[in-house]
């Protein structure tokens, strides 16, 4: 632990009250964990060029304010502070900026996160034997940094795969490898911005999507959706040229875009001179009936920016994504290589072992695996549902994917059924965030994520949300 205090030499409070003002503000932001040991008072003390009775005040301070507790025979240790709505010395205005729950990391009883995987089959063994492999004293070029396009071995696996699982047609050099979905976005709205300046999404949809785009300085246009996914009619009114869709398992609704609204979209894409930007999110998780090819491959040529990624076929940790450029493309991603001086955003080691792992036949097993375990899952929740809601709800967005959609046939409002779930244990997010331009009125529905949630308690926690918003009625 390095604990360098910024001395004032000309201020008026003895060293000790600066010692001590300094470990109370590094306790009360959190930078001092809970139960981190502290240094002894003689380390500290030569640590800081002091006498030790400067730095034993400090402590016999804290200690009395209860910042930290002594262990006989064991040292100083840092103590947990109560939680009150600003901590003690906190500056109102920092809390409440950092205030704010970006993600609900509350621990739930029954947690049907929308999107979580399901790791206890995870291949630790086989994955950290490869792994350590690419450590080897012979594999030392591995720590330097690799191809900004990312590993050709690795694309080659990917480009492989992709041809034979979800029908794409490329070579590994339409492939490029990024750390997430973000960056990748961010790729695409640099090369294409000179052409376009407006996107049309999904409305509802993935929201990363827009936000990118946006935040990059394009206009967004929200396009709505129909039984079978995008409006294309709606697309050609709007005049945009570049649209981004998932046609394989619409987010968040679930739909599958028949192969004549895919046919729809890529000639909107050719008679327009635009891209469509097909998000195959989760294509390899179809659980009843053949699975559905990407919509990149139907024609030769297409106009289609394909993206996938390893973060729920295996585990988001892993920071592998990827995207697949039509050739028309091509050279301008080159060129914003050399002006940008790109390097790998996806980390060289995973990469490397990501391409072992396929090439050595785990991963096609490990989804054969997961597969079949997310399909017990998916049926076991939708035996639940009609059990326990019967008509009081209608799934929407069954037999694919992570989730379903759960549309709530009751009087109360939306954030009562969310504080309701939330008194019983149970998450299950609202979808309402997923509108850029919100029906009126607005539906309730809320994600029923099942891969996550262990299969033997499906049953009850959906028993538990039943009782919490209808009890015996």
């Amino acid at each position: 632990m390095l604990l360098t205090p910024n001395w004032q030499e000309n201020d008026n409070d003895p060293q000790y009250v600066q010692l001590y003002a300094y470990l109370k503000k590094e306790i009360v932001a959190g930078r001092l964990a809970v139960s981190s040991k502290l240094p002894s008072v003689r380390k500290l003390a030569d640590l800081l060029g002091l006498s030790t009775t400067p730095v034993e005040m400090a402590y016999q301070q804290l200690l009395a304010e209860g910042f930290i507790q002594s262990k006989p025979r064991s040292g100083y240790f840092v103590e947990k502070l109560p939680d009150p709505e600003v901590k003690p010395g906190a500056d109102p205005s920092i809390h409440a900026i950092q205030r704010p729950m970006l993600r609900d990391e509350r621990e739930y009883v029954y947690d049907f996160h929308l999107s979580r995987n399901d790791f206890s089959l995870f291949p630790t063994m086989i994955w950290r034997r490869l792994y350590n492999e690419t450590l080897h004293i012979d594999q030392q070029e591995n720590l330097f940094y690799g191809d900004p396009q990312g590993e050709a071995g690795l694309r080659s696996q990917i480009a492989d795969y992709l041809r034979r699982y979800r029908g794409v047609a490329c070579s590994p050099n339409q492939v490029v490898i990024g750390a997430d979905q973000f960056g990748l976005l961010s790729l695409i709205c640099l090369m294409v911005k000179p052409q376009f300046q407006r996107i049309g999404v999904e409305n509802p949809g993935y929201l990363l999507f827009a936000n990118t785009f946006r935040q990059h300085g394009y206009d967004v246009v929200p396009i709505s959706l129909t039984e079978d996914g995008i409006n294309v009619r709606e697309l050609y009114d709007s005049k945009v040229r570049l649209a981004a869709v998932s046609s394989a398992h619409q987010y968040p609704r679930g739909m599958i875009m028949p192969i004549s609204k895919r046919l729809q979209l890529l000639e909107w894409a050719k008679s327009v001179g635009g891209y469509i930007i097909e998000d195959d999110y989760d294509g390899e998780f179809r659980y009843h009936g053949r699975p559905i090819p990407s919509m990149q491959g139907l024609l030769p040529h297409a106009n289609v920016i394909y993206m996938g990624s390893f973060a729920q076929v295996l585990a988001p940790a892993l920071g592998i994504w990827y995207m697949v450029l039509p050739e028309s493309l091509l050279d301008t991603y080159y060129n914003l290589l050399r002006e940008t001086l790109l390097e790998p955003s996806s980390s060289r080691l995973h990469q490397r072992t990501m391409e072992a792992f396929m090439e050595k036949g785990y991963f096609e097993k490990h989804v054969r695996k997961m597969r079949k375990l997310y399909r017990k899952k998916h049926d076991e929740l939708l035996l639940a549902v009609h059990k326990h809601f019967g008509k009081r709800a209608t799934v929407i967005g069954a037999d694919a994917g992570f989730h379903v959609l759960l549309r709530v046939n009751s009087e109360r409002s939306e954030e009562e059924l969310k504080k309701l779930a939330i008194q019983a244990g149970v998450r299950a997010s609202s979808a309402s965030f997923t509108w850029l331009v919100p029906p009126n009125p607005l539906p309730k529905e809320f994600f029923l994520g099942f891969a996550g949630i262990p299969l033997e308690k499906v049953d009850s926690g959906i028993e538990a949300l039943s009782q919490a918003w209808f009890g015996d009625c």
